[in-house]
């Protein structure tokens, strides 16, 4: 007998929507039967994406979501809750990179990469998490799900991403920190470590010498596609993982060993 996985009577909000894996996330979730809610500053390529999930049978809403700004956060969540309904599964995806030598990191860049990467994961998480521990849903079986988005490139040193790669570290131990304190209100937070994934925003890097000396460097060669981690996904997203808590799963096909 076959199995598989839904999430129809299930609210999703995902950050960073508007493009790449937080695109690809929004249809998977919509797909499986979630009503989505698509967040962003890109309100124009939130509605885009909308019409497309709506063509295909799906419900989505829009929101526009500035994640550094800690005024926005609450009023995105707020507001996705007054069309949408109460937050189910929140997948914490927005961020943003540089690429420099640490020595060239300035103020600028660090407030750049922290103040998205970090100050706003945390901030959307604990919006969302203070509305799901106020309906006081603390059953045996956990009934959310945070899943936040962090990198291969936190659980491992890179040049040139050094900035990157602290602000993703800092996402990992916040995962398993929620995890640990929000666990009791019946929240599982876990946590997803991409590998290097060819999207709309990094396509062109891969056609560059240094893109191809990159990709030479991977355990198999080749770049993942952002729906090489529909699978994870789903699963984290599910009720059959509701004895998964805290996990930091890498999604790299293999670079990180």
């Amino acid at each position: 007998m076959g199995r598989s996985i839904n999430l129809e009577g299930k609210v999703a909000l995902i950050t960073g929507a508007s493009s790449g894996l937080g695109k690809r996330f929004a249809q998977v979730l919509s797909q499986a039967g979630a009503k989505v809610v698509l967040a962003s500053r890109r309100t124009e390529r939130l509605k885009e994406l909308r019409a497309e999930i709506e063509a295909s049978g799906g419900a989505a809403h829009v929101v526009s979501l500035d994640v550094t700004d800690y005024q926005s956060v609450k009023s995105a969540v707020a507001h996705a809750e007054t069309e949408a309904g109460t937050i189910d599964i929140l997948v914490n995806n927005s961020g943003v990179s540089t690429t420099q030598k640490l020595t060239e990191v300035t103020p600028a860049d660090f407030e750049f990469v922290f103040g998205t990467n970090v100050r706003g994961a945390f901030f959307v998480a604990q919006e969302v998490a203070k509305r799901m521990i106020m309906r006081g849903n603390g059953a045996a079986k956990p009934a959310y799900r945070i899943i936040n988005v962090a990198s291969v490139a936190g659980l491992r040193a890179f040049p040139q991403i050094g900035l990157y790669a602290m602000s993703k570290a800092a996402v990992v131990q916040m995962t398993k920190a929620m995890a640990l304190e929000w666990g009791r209100h019946g929240i599982n937070v876990n946590a997803i470590c991409p590998g290097y994934i060819d999207t709309e925003i990094n396509h062109h890097h891969w056609k560059t010498e240094q893109g191809q000396k990159l990709i030479s460097m991977l355990p198999r060669r080749r770049l993942g596609s952002p729906n090489d981690l529909d699978g994870l996904l789903l699963l984290l997203a599910a009720d059959e993982s509701q004895f998964m808590n805290g996990s930091v799963i890498s999604a790299d096909d293999g670079f990180s060993l």
